[in-house]
């Protein structure tokens, strides 16, 4: 039979559900705690924030959640996005492992944001919303967004973290031109910006504060809702539709993974893909699958963090999340991967871990993209600098199968293309790429400012 390189899904195949894992958790998530009372947080308390369609998504315990036929039919875009297997990679690394890659770099923004994107935009628009405000890393949760909102006519303010607001120019432009508002982040806009701009004029930003400026933006505008890219049960959900898609394909492949790979901010495009297989693992039918998070050493939240009620953004806006956790006011380092600079972690992916059903790696930034020049050259992708962690480990698992003659089945999550970040390439090829070191005193500085929680 002649081998096959390409495993495509009809449209008729989309998802009509997403997977819900809180339905099949061994232990219940924690609570989000409001930060005043430090109870958990209510319905109501989150009504100025989202419309109740994802207050709903956010602590539903049923296991499939309908897609609206509104969001699928937008999702017939780009879905199903193909899985790919790596034959070239292979060849190049001389090993047994069998390697596939799920590829979301076909959306129109790029990336797997648009998955989340277009669902929130139709419950705001549903519930008669006229304006989102959001932040975004490295701009694919932006533009994302925006592209939501010129389908659904909802205007868009963007509060972009400002080194890569200045890094990544193209993805302003893309914002711009699907009609959003960019900023960078700290800006002049928000009480928390300008308190970030009198303190240090050079701030590159955070997530943590672009986070707090797009809260405050919602909170002093009466039609107004906040909409976040990553980390939230509701935008987790949202983005299972890769591994529903991904299990088909291998099914097709005749394979069944034992690693699956992927690099974690927020964690949504990895939760997004391991999620409907972990189900196997938690009922028994695969014990031994393997599920690593990859995470930059410059922002090792899983690896380096604290298990602990934290903000999820800087200035201490948003209800409490229980979270692996470098603090809300730590400062990362303005690595390339943007997407990747976040001091917290999903709750389910930490939940996961704290259960030991998931792994969790950190990479130096040099490294992933060696490991991503080798992918382009190879497949012929170029990787955004995120994606590039978890090809860096994917390429380890299977140099690790040539050393032991063991063959496995990989599975890469491959979070979308790097054609926007051509500036960082240049700075690697030409030996000009920074290697931040693990940044210990700053992580312990910021975790003294840790929220003091009693837990019942």
């Amino acid at each position: 039979m002649e081998k096959r390189t390409k495993f495509l899904l009809d449209e008729k195949d989309i998802p009509r559900s997403w997977y819900n894992i809180q339905a099949d958790l061994p232990e219940p998530l924690p609570p989000v705690l409001h930060p005043g009372t430090g109870k958990p947080v209510t319905g109501d308390d989150l009504t100025p924030l989202f419309p109740m369609e994802l207050i709903k998504q956010e602590v539903s315990q049923e296991r499939w959640i309908e897609i609206p036929e509104e969001v699928r039919d937008i999702y017939r875009l780009w879905r199903p996005s193909p899985l790919f297997r790596a034959y070239r990679l292979e060849k190049a690394l001389d090993t047994p492992a069998k390697i596939f890659y799920k590829y979301e770099g076909i959306s129109p923004a790029g990336s797997h944001k648009p998955n989340t994107a277009i669902a929130q935009a139709y419950y705001n628009k549903k519930e008669g919303i006229k304006r989102i405000a959001t932040e975004t890393g490295a701009g694919q949760w932006g533009s994302s967004l925006a592209l939501a909102g010129a389908f659904f006519g909802i205007e868009i303010k963007v509060y972009m973290v400002a080194s890569s607001y200045h890094l990544k120019p193209y993805r302003r432009i893309m914002m711009q031109t699907w009609g959003a508002q960019c900023v960078p982040s700290p800006s002049p806009d928000t009480k928390a910006g300008r308190a970030m701009l009198e303190k240090d004029p050079d701030c590159p930003g955070s997530l943590g504060l672009a986070i707090s400026e797009a809260v405050e933006d919602t909170v002093t505008h009466d039609d107004t809702h906040y909409s976040l890219g990553s980390v939230l049960n509701h935008v987790l959900l949202h983005q299972t539709v890769i591994g529903l898609e991904a299990k088909k394909q291998m099914e097709m492949a005749g394979e069944y993974p034992d690693i699956i790979v992927g690099c974690v901010g927020g964690g949504s495009n990895f939760a997004g893909m391991f999620l409907p297989f972990i189900k196997d693992k938690i009922e028994g039918k695969k014990p031994k699958l393997r599920i690593i998070n990859v995470e930059p050493t410059a922002t090792p939240s899983i690896t380096k963090g604290i298990y602990a009620y934290d903000f999820g953004d800087s200035a201490k806006l948003t209800p409490l999340i229980k979270m692996y956790t470098l603090g809300h006011s730590f400062m990362p380092d303005p690595i390339h991967a943007g997407g990747l600079r976040y001091h917290g972690m999903a709750p389910i992916i930490c939940h996961l871990h704290q259960l030991g059903l998931v792994e969790a790696k950190a990479e130096h930034q040099i490294g992933t993209f060696k490991a991503g020049v080798t992918f382009a050259r190879s497949e012929g992708i170029v990787s955004a600098p995120e994606t590039n962690h978890a090809i860096k480990v994917a390429i380890d698992e299977a140099l690790k199968c040539k050393e032991t003659g063991q063959s496995k089945n990989i599975l890469l999550a491959h979070s979308g293309h790097g054609h926007f970040d051509m500036a960082s390439y240049e700075a690697y090829l030409s030996g000009k790429l920074v290697d931040y070191a693990y940044p210990k005193e700053k992580i312990q500085e910021a975790l003294k400012d840790l929220p003091k929680i009693k837990e019942s």
